[in-house]
């Protein structure tokens, strides 16, 4: 069932982000259709041993669709830089995944129930964890090495400034 929930969320979600991209930007992209994959296996990780299939389309959707939202309009609100989108997929995406796991879980297949409530708290755990040891290794990284290259060096572009790759 996991293997069948996995390719069903993933499928569910790649149409999804289809067609809200059609719907929001008048075509879609195949970069879309494939983030929209992404999401889908990311929503999907969490309850795959645990819903069926008809649970897994309506995870892949949910994915799809908010993924989408997080990866354009509040990208765009909030003005954060995410070129490849981490946050809008990993992040909601894994969000979705967990919250609807407790919602749509099916004790029939997983043998255990579970509740929103319980998969909250989860998530709530893991964001808070996640972003203090992200800040403490963000800090010793900086006072080290740097953040930042200089503006000189980001103009230049990094391939070439860093890594000395050459255009011939």
């Amino acid at each position: 069932m996991a293997f069948a929930a996995t390719h069903i969320a993933t499928a569910a979600a790649a149409l999804a982000w289809m067609f809200t991209e059609w719907v929001a930007k008048g075509k879609p992209s195949v970069l879309g259709i494939a983030s929209g994959a992404v999401a889908g296996l990311v929503a999907i990780t969490p309850a795959s041993g645990f819903v069926g299939p008809d649970s897994a389309v309506i995870i892949g959707v949910a994915a799809g669709v908010i993924c989408f939202i997080a990866s354009t309009s509040v990208k765009r609100a909030f003005g954060y830089d995410d070129s490849l989108d981490a946050f809008g997929v990993h992040c909601i995406g894994g969000i979705v995944g967990a919250l609807l796991t407790g919602a749509l879980v099916s004790k029939e297949i997983s043998g255990v129930d579970s509740t929103v409530l319980t998969q909250l708290w989860g998530v709530g755990t893991t964001l808070i964890y996640g972003f203090v040891m992200s800040m403490i290794i963000l800090k010793l990284i900086d006072m080290t090495i740097g953040l930042r290259v200089t503006a000189d060096e980001e103009r230049e572009g990094l391939d070439i400034s860093l890594h000395g790759e050459r255009i011939e």
